[in-house]
C-alpha cells in the first residue's frame, strides 16, 4: 500500500461506513408520505381556493433559492429533515403541485393542508384539505405509482414507506377556543377524546391502503405560541396554561391510542411521535438553544400576524429569523423545526431502522 493511500486510508474507511451507512437507511425506508396540517404542508393550500397560504414573502425566504413555496415558515418543515436523513431528498414535495412526476413523488409526498384538522369542520372553517381528502388523494396516489412503477414496485414502496400523521392542533386551537363552536358540545376533556378517536380511524384508513409504518404525533404546547400569548387575557404575553394542559390531556390519549393501533394492526408498527418536550424545553430556557426571541413571531409585530397579514407586514419581519422560536404568530421558524427534527432522527425514527 503506498504511502499516500496509508495516509488517507481513515478519511477512505469513513467515506465507506459513511455510504454503507446511507444506504442501509434508504433502503429501509423508501418513501415518505405524510398528512396533517400547516406543520407539514410543502405548499398544497396554494392548488385550492383558501386564504391559508403561506406562498408570498416572507415566507421561504430561508429556503433554497429564497422561494415562498406554500411552508407556513422561513425554510424547510420537520418532514423534510427527516427526508434529508433518509437519504430521500432535502424536501418532501406536495401532492397537488403539478409541476412533480409521480416518479419523483415515489421517494416521498406531502398531502397535509394548512389550516386542517382531525375534526371535519376545522377544513370546513378554513375551506382547506379534510384529512378524509388527504387518504383519497394517497388512494390516487397510489395508482399514479402503480402505472409508473408497475405493480410489485409499487407495493413495495407503500409497504416500506414512512407514514407521519403531523395534526389536531387547529381542532383545538381554532375550532374549540378561537371560534368555539365544538366548546358548545364538549367539554375539552370529551373533545379530546372524540379527536384520539378520529386520528385512530385515520390510521386504520392507511392502514388499509398499505401502510405499515406509521408515526402518529401528539400536538405541541400550543398555549405558548404567540397568538395565544397575545389573546391570553389573564396574563397577556404569557403561555395559556390552560391550553398546554389540555394539549398534555390529548397527548396521553394519542399514546394510548399508539398502544391499542399496534396491538391491533397486524404487521404494523405505528410510534408516538413527540411534538411537546422539545419546544417546552426551547421555552423554559430559550438561550440555551441559542433563541433570543420566544414570545413574538419574526413577521411583522409577532404578536398576531400568520399567513395573509404575514405578507402585509413584510417589511417589518426581523432580520435573522434563527433568533426567533416563531417564524409567524403561529408557526415555528426552520431552526426550532431543525432542532424537532434532530431530536426525532435520534429517538422516534430509529423505530423504523432496526
Amino acid at each position: 500500500m503506498s504511502s499516500q493511500v496509508v495516509q488517507y486510508w481513515p478519511l477512505i474507511l469513513m467515506h465507506l461506513l459513511l455510504s454503507s451507512s446511507s444506504g442501509a437507511t434508504a433502503g429501509k425506508v423508501p418513501a415518505i408520505i405524510v398528512f396533517g396540517d400547516s406543520t407539514v404542508d410543502p405548499g398544497n393550500n396554494d392548488y385550492i381556493p383558501t386564504v391559508a397560504k403561506g406562498n408570498f414573502p416572507p415566507y421561504g425566504r430561508d429556503f433554497e433559492g429564497g422561494v415562498a413555496t406554500g411552508r407556513f415558515t422561513n425554510g424547510r418543515l420537520v418532514t423534510d429533515f427527516m427526508s434529508e436523513a433518509l437519504g430521500l431528498g432535502t424536501s418532501v414535495p406536495a401532492y397537488l403541485d403539478g409541476s412533480y412526476t409521480v416518479d419523483q413523488l415515489a421517494s416521498g409526498v406531502s398531502f397535509a393542508s394548512g389550516g386542517t384538522g382531525l375534526d371535519a369542520m376545522t377544513a370546513k372553517l378554513a375551506s382547506v384539505i379534510s384529512i378524509s381528502q388527504q387518504l383519497e388523494y394517497f388512494k390516487e396516489y397510489k395508482e399514479r405509482l402503480k402505472q409508473a412503477k408497475g405493480q410489485a414496485v409499487a407495493d413495495e414502496i407503500i409497504a416500506e414507506a414512512l407514514y407521519i400523521f403531523s395534526i389536531g392542533t387547529n381542532d383545538f386551537f381554532v375550532n374549540y377556543y378561537v371560534m368555539p363552536l365544538r366548546a358548545a358540545k364538549y367539554t375539552p376533556t370529551e373533545y379530546a377524546t372524540y379527536l384520539v378517536g378520529l386520528a385512530e380511524d385515520a390510521v386504520r384508513h392507511a392502514y388499509e391502503l398499505g401502510a405499515r409504518k406509521v408515526m402518529l404525533s401528539g400536538i405541541p404546547p400550543f398555549g405558548c405560541v404567540p397568538a395565544a400569548r397575545t389573546m391570553n387575557r389573564d396574563a397577556p404575553g404569557e403561555c395559556n396554561e390552560e391550553y398546554n394542559r389540555v394539549a398534555q390531556s390529548y397527548n396521553a390519549g394519542v399514546r394510548d391510542a399508539v398502544v391499542r393501533l399496534g396491538a391491533e394492526l397486524a404487521g404494523a408498527r405505528v410510534v408516538y411521535l413527540d411534538v411537546y418536550d422539545v419546544p417546552s424545553a426551547i421555552f423554559a430556557d430559550p438561550s440555551e438553544y441559542g433563541f433570543e426571541n420566544v414570545a413574538r413571531g419574526c413577521c411583522g409585530t409577532g404578536l398576531i400576524e400568520t399567513t395573509v397579514l404575514c405578507g402585509m407586514d413584510e417589511a417589518f419581519t426581523c432580520q435573522d429569523a434563527d433568533k426567533y422560536v416563531f417564524f409567524d404568530s403561529v408557526h415555528p421558524s426552520q431552526r426550532t423545526y431543525k432542532l424537532l427534527a434532530d431530536e426525532i432522527i435520534k429517538t422516534a425514527l430509529q423505530e423504523f431502522l432496526v
